[in-house]
């Protein structure tokens, strides 16, 4: 006789939502969509407002869940996860606020202009990367990188998206993504008068 099926341990984890599945379902059940917006709004909220502040991130985030919406039927459905996809729009659409995030960060550096540079293990130094976070000589660093190469350490930094998750959020190569991001780390590290800041292991082990 088969043993009878035990439902799961009720404290063991959910897994991860499909995103595709829930995202073609809506297209005949627009409602479904919410799922998606409960699962990532915070973090892209979070995200926007540690770009542009506060005050613009309601405005934003609810921006791209809503751009998100209409776009759904053109969603790649070998993604699984949306973050990457979600992310893309945001960042597109704080690509109109780009004098916005710059003034935050060159307020941000004139507030704190003996702020000691952000050293120690990369680890740290990425979690303290954000318009509201960083202080001084990095916030101004920041500001002065072209905008293709802040919108990649940024998602990098602040997103914590990987490499591929990166070029599918701003459609372009992985390869695109890491020669930005070495630009960006190199042009940093110059700022920071040589200090390890957002260097990745091969670049500290050269």
């Amino acid at each position: 006789m088969n043993e009878p099926h035990l439902a799961d341990p009720p404290d063991m984890a959910s897994p991860p939502q499909d995103d595709a599945v829930v995202i073609e379902r809506s297209w005949d059940e627009p409602e479904r969509f919410g799922a998606v917006f409960d699962a990532h709004h915070a973090e892209i909220h979070r995200y926007v407002s540690r770009r542009l502040g506060a005050h613009a991130a309601d405005d934003v985030s609810a921006e791209t869940f809503a751009l998100a919406f209409r776009q759904r039927r053109r969603y790649d459905m070998s993604r699984r996860s949306a973050r990457p996809w979600l992310y893309g729009i945001a960042t597109n659409l704080i690509s109109r606020h780009r004098r916005d995030e710059v003034r935050l960060l060159r307020a941000v550096d004139r507030l704190h202009p003996e702020a000691d540079p952000a050293r120690g293990h990369e680890d740290e130094v990425t979690a303290k990367v954000s318009a509201q976070a960083v202080k001084g000589t990095l916030a101004r660093a920041i500001a002065a990188l072209p905008a293709d190469q802040r919108d990649v350490l940024l998602l990098v930094a602040l997103a914590e998206l990987s490499y591929d998750e990166v070029a599918q959020a701003l459609d372009v190569p992985s390869g695109t993504v890491s020669s930005r991001l070495n630009r960006a780390r190199k042009k940093l590290r110059k700022a920071l008068g040589g200090s390890n800041a957002l260097l990745d292991e091969e670049e500290t082990h050269r």
